[in-house]
């Protein structure tokens, strides 16, 4: 099997993809809650028309394996939001792709600050973001982490944290 990755921009046809990854992790470590079923269910409007980004990841030979979004919350801000990878490709590094991908695209669009919403049990992908160029905030927590009930974990990128 090949792991050459790809990117794809977000299309109304991949709707159906960035609803099933995200509904699968969700579900399988939490439980869907009225804000994710509302983005979920309308990720044009609620994630593309409102000035935000979904991308995708396809593994060559397993088709479309991960999303992510990019949320905008308010002039230069956005969440990094919804990001999720398949079971079937864990290990592939298409997480790894696909975040450095999304972090680059909010680059392009001056996200200040980007940041995101998670829980501790979700420590693969925190230490993810972590490698990355995130860092825990509290500021960010006490600004946007009420949207979620499950939110114990913000974090905002630092460009130069990777240096």
């Amino acid at each position: 099997m090949s792991d050459v990755l790809t990117i794809h921009e977000f299309s109304d046809d991949l709707a159906v993809h960035f609803r099933d990854i995200n509904a699968e992790w969700i579900n399988a470590m939490f439980r869907l809650e009225e804000t994710d079923r509302d983005v979920l269910e309308n990720p044009r409007a609620k994630i593309i028309d409102a000035g935000g980004v979904i991308l995708f990841v396809e593994a060559s030979g397993l088709g479309i394996v991960g999303a992510c979004a990019l949320q905008k919350t308010g002039a230069t801000s956005y969440e990094l939001t919804k990001m999720g990878v398949r079971e079937s490709a864990r290990g592939m590094k298409a997480g790894e792709f696909l975040l450095s991908a999304i972090i680059d695209r909010a680059s392009s669009l001056g996200a200040e600050p980007l940041y995101l919403l998670t829980n501790a049990k979700c420590a693969a992908a925190i230490h993810l973001y972590e490698k990355l160029g995130f860092q825990h905030d509290a500021e960010i927590m006490a600004r946007y982490g009420a949207r979620y009930e499950r939110c114990d974990v913000a974090m905002r990128y630092h460009a130069q944290a990777l240096r």
